[in-house]
């Protein structure tokens, strides 16, 4: 049983970091082999619309064409049983290079076919998905910073099946407030919460990386 996490964050040891590695030693627990990738780490692009993935009898038909730091990745992915990805809320969505590791990671295997949806992957890989923020629930769901994190479970679902999502809010963004800007966030009430709840948050993580490796 082998499980790869990508963290989507530029941080290693903060929020999003945290969960996901969470979730990997759950998967340890019944006997995973996990590697952990820091994105950020890496040097790779989006998809470029090069459509070779596309092209009927294409040397990389199903497959994303572009060489760099991100390939050898992509090109293993059916030795992994599970993936969990992890990403901290910018701007209302996803990071920056967790977007363009998802563009070449599930773009190859749309297909345009009449049958909707289609899929190529054709192997088995359960998806956990880690969506991370510093808004509290309630803004989430004002400014619906959620949308994306079920418009994402359900594109996993349609491409590669199973699918586990854990959202969690009102994280700590800075160890110390007084050091930012930041006059719409209570620094106590966010210490508290970092205290007495993220710990719960990364018991759901936890649990998540069993239940992805559990049959």
């Amino acid at each position: 049983m082998k499980v790869i996490g990508f963290n989507g964050s530029p941080r290693k040891t903060w929020n999003t970091a945290t969960l996901l590695k969470n979730a990997l030693k759950g998967a340890e627990t019944q006997g995973a082999i996990t590697e952990l990738v820091n994105l950020y780490e890496l040097d790779y692009k989006g998809c470029t619309s090069c459509y070779e993935c596309k092209k009927i009898n294409g040397k990389s038909y199903g497959k994303c064409a572009l060489k760099d730091d991100l390939t050898p990745y992509l090109d293993n992915i059916n030795s992994y049983d599970a993936l969990i990805l992890g990403s901290p809320n910018y701007i209302g969505t996803i990071s920056g290079m967790a977007k363009m590791f998802l563009e070449r990671l599930v773009y190859p295997y749309v297909t345009y076919s009449e049958d909707f949806p289609s899929t190529l992957f054709n192997d088995k890989l359960k998806i956990g998905f880690i969506y991370s923020m510093g808004s509290q629930e309630s803004w989430m769901k004002t400014m619906n910073y959620d949308k994306v994190a079920y418009e994402l479970k359900g594109l996993f679902e349609m491409i590669f099946g199973e699918t586990e999502l854990l959202i969690v809010n009102d994280t700590c963004m800075f160890e110390d407030y007084s050091k930012f800007f930041s006059e719409r966030f209570d620094p106590e009430a966010k210490a508290k919460r970092r205290r007495d709840i993220f710990p719960l948050d990364c018991k759901k993580a936890f649990q998540m990386g069993i239940n992805l490796v559990s049959y």
